[in-house]
């Protein structure tokens, strides 16, 4: 019987997410029937896939109560629902942080400037978000709280960065791993523009260009990837824990991560972003062998 595939997306994303034409093909030509769906249609049949990939659900920071709770009705979901729990929320740096990995330095919604950490532009942004909405870069400390208590005051935890200054030159380099295998990186321009303010327009596709990751971004992401089984399980809450049968106490494998880094003052390598739920993969600025390997992985998923 021939396998089935759900490419699960958003309804904006089902119309410019860039991955989708060159993901479907790929795996259509390797034998996998494949649809393209949203998350939120009551007409799809989830149980009729042997594999549901979540690719562009961009919608969910605005709905995210309501995204995870569909995720935990979806079987054989990838990445699983225990994953997106833990990393729709980008309090799961503190996760990575404690675990001894380098992450930019993070400050939780601070209320004087006092808090804030030691910069000369800063970056504020909710912990639950995507694609730079309700984000921006400061000058003044005054804005920096501003920001954060509009963004407290809607009941949202309020996430204060120092800009990292090489982001102007360098920007920001992504490391994609497919099937818990490293693959390919890319390089994405500087988003956040000095004294603009929040927008909702940004565009985090346009400009991102190949590149090659330095041995030490290598071992960094290589080694958040290798933290994540643990620090996704140790997030539960024990008594949920608990409750799982053995084997659920884990989440599935990672179909997919992208751990985005950027330099520090000291130009060394420091996590900025753990993506597990709704990357873009880059496949158009990726390598040939790229395709294969997403392919590979999701075989891997239905196998498994």
């Amino acid at each position: 019987m021939t396998p089935r595939v759900a490419l699960v997306s958003s309804e904006r994303g089902l119309r410019v997410d860039p991955d989708l034409p060159i993901a479907a093909p790929a795996l259509r030509e390797a034998g996998v029937a494949v649809d393209c769906v949203r998350w939120d249609d009551p007409a799809v049949d989830w149980a009729g896939y042997d594999v549901a990939v979540v690719r562009s659900c961009w919608d969910y920071a605005w709905r995210r109560a309501e995204f995870l709770a569909w995720a935990g009705t979806v079987p054989r979901l990838r990445n699983d629902a225990t994953v997106l729990r833990w990393n729709t929320d980008k309090t799961h740096l503190r996760d990575v942080e404690a675990a001894g990995l380098p992450v930019v330095p993070t400050v939780w919604d601070p209320v004087r400037a006092a808090d804030l950490p030691d910069a000369e532009e800063w970056v504020v942004k909710p912990s639950v978000s995507a694609g730079s909405r309700d984000t921006a870069r400061w000058t003044d400390p005054g804005d920096v709280l501003a920001h954060v208590a509009q963004l407290t005051a809607a009941g949202r935890t309020a996430m204060v960065q120092p800009y990292q200054v090489s982001v102007d030159d360098a920007g920001e380099t992504a490391l994609l791993f497919l099937g818990g295998r490293f693959s390919h990186a890319a390089r994405k321009p500087p988003m956040l523009g000095r004294g603009e303010g929040v927008r909702q327009d940004r565009n985090g596709r346009r400009g991102v260009r190949p590149a090659t990751a330095t041995p030490e971004q290598r071992a960094l992401a290589q080694a958040v990837v290798d933290a994540l089984p643990a620090l996704v399980r140790d997030a539960l809450p024990s008594r949920g824990r608990d409750a799982l049968p053995s084997r659920g106490r884990d989440a599935a494998p990672l179909l997919y991560a992208r751990i985005d880094l950027v330099a520090d003052a000291a130009g060394r390598p420091v996590v900025l972003e753990v993506e597990l739920t709704e990357p873009n993969l880059f496949l158009p600025q990726a390598p040939p062998e790229a395709l294969p390997r997403l392919v590979r992985a999701v075989g891997d998923a239905i196998a498994a």
